[in-house]
């Protein structure tokens, strides 16, 4: 990668240190460009009517996120985030009173509040599969807990704090052995990790455009398997979802846009192509081998050399760093941080709270790395002001 490049199309990295990339990432100018152009068209001519113009455009990004995703563009729905996503695929599911849910102790917060809402509502069953010594699910366990009362398997592919790469193939194939949909939470993963759903297995993918992608707010994506596109019927329809056919009669989609609403901001879709396709043409392995090293160097520095505890498990790490700072708070860091125009955030134990309990986590402050960080300008500026920190 051309490093320097990179950060010439990124006009943020001329005002900031931005370690906040599993938050909102920075925007390198084709995805400006994408939306202030679809913008001012529809100021020019109508909102409708620069649809009607750009429609091979936006068309195409059904197209970009197949190759991204290694499916077919029939298989992808847009949506508005990566949590609309998400709870599309669950309240799809065709739950009954005594099913169960399968999922892990790092699972995130909006995901677990509708587990309970469900089993508020339908009397479903939470299982908790327990984590190996890494921090991973343990899959021994996990397949242990796979009989025929489980419906789904959901899974946060890389959670919100800790590091962790959860074993998503290696999930898909129980899921597969055994029978059960399989919907993983790939909105961390998306963007710094090199996503085939053939080889992960899984009947359902959810992520958003704005963290590792380097999209738009308010853009997000579905991915579901053709195989179980007939076991699925979105909770909430529009005329976009289905089609009207009788007073007493209606028909889904074929395809998964079932999962649609009509209404979308286009110039945000049109943005979040043009991020897949910067992606896809920098290369997801050399973008995925990228983060993974300057995390690793980061991880390093923090411990080795500035002397902070670092909070991050499993075996397979990402580009989400955890640590704390002694005798000073998360948001104190933070604010600290941020006043010499370096970004990061702080990590909840609300937002991973089976996690955060079972490892007595306070809160976190979490730096997320992208390739266009660099040690010299981004690392020393942030190990510079932490020792500075660490002396108040």
């Amino acid at each position: 990668m051309d490093v320097a490049q990179l950060r010439k199309e990124t006009p943020g990295c001329k005002n900031v240190v931005h370690l906040n990339n599993a938050g909102a990432s920075l925007m390198p100018d084709p995805v400006i460009a994408a939306q202030i152009d679809h913008l001012r068209l529809e100021s020019e001519i109508g909102g409708y009517e620069a649809k009607a113009r750009m429609l091979p455009q936006v068309n195409a990004v059904y197209d970009s996120l197949a190759r991204l995703l290694n499916a077919d563009r029939s298989e992808i729905a847009l949506q508005e985030n990566a949590t609309v996503a998400w709870v599309q695929a669950f309240n799809a599911v065709p739950f009954k009173a005594g099913d169960r849910v399968v999922t892990g102790e790092a699972e995130y917060v909006s995901n677990y509040l509708n587990f309970l809402r469900a089993k508020e509502r339908l009397g479903i069953e939470i299982v908790v599969a327990p984590s190996d010594s890494s921090g991973a699910i343990d899959l021994e366990a996990l397949e242990a807990l796979l009989d025929e009362r489980v419906r789904l398997i959901a899974i946060t592919h890389v959670p919100t704090n800790g590091g962790l790469i959860n074993p998503a193939a290696e999930i898909g194939k129980l899921a597969r052995k055994h029978g059960i949909l399989y919907l993983l939470d790939a909105c961390q993963s998306a963007g710094q990790i090199d996503l085939d759903v053939e080889a992960i297995g899984c009947d359902m993918l959810s992520a958003t455009g704005r963290k590792y992608l380097r999209g738009p707010r308010g853009t997000g994506f579905l991915y579901v398997r053709k195989a179980a596109l007939d076991q699925l019927v979105p909770l909430n329809l529009d005329l976009h979802a289905a089609t009207w056919l009788g007073p007493d009669r209606y028909e889904l989609q074929p395809t998964a846009r079932r999962f649609e609403n009509w209404e979308f901001n286009e110039a945000a879709v049109l943005g979040l192509g043009a991020a897949v396709d910067y992606a896809l043409a920098l290369g997801m392995e050399a973008i995925e081998a990228r983060v993974q090293w300057l995390a690793r160097r980061l991880r390093f520095i923090l411990s080795d050399y500035v002397k902070l505890e670092v909070h991050d498990i499993g075996e397979a790490k990402s580009g989400i760093v955890t640590f704390t700072v002694p005798d000073r708070s998360a948001g104190d860091v933070q604010q600290d941080l941020s006043q010499r125009n370096i970004n990061v955030t702080v990590s909840s134990p609300s937002s991973t709270l089976l996690d955060a309990e079972r490892r007595g986590l306070p809160d976190l402050i979490r730096a997320s790395v992208h390739y266009f960080n660099t040690e010299e300008d981004d690392f020393q500026a942030l190990t510079t002001a932490l020792w500075e920190t660490r002396r108040r």
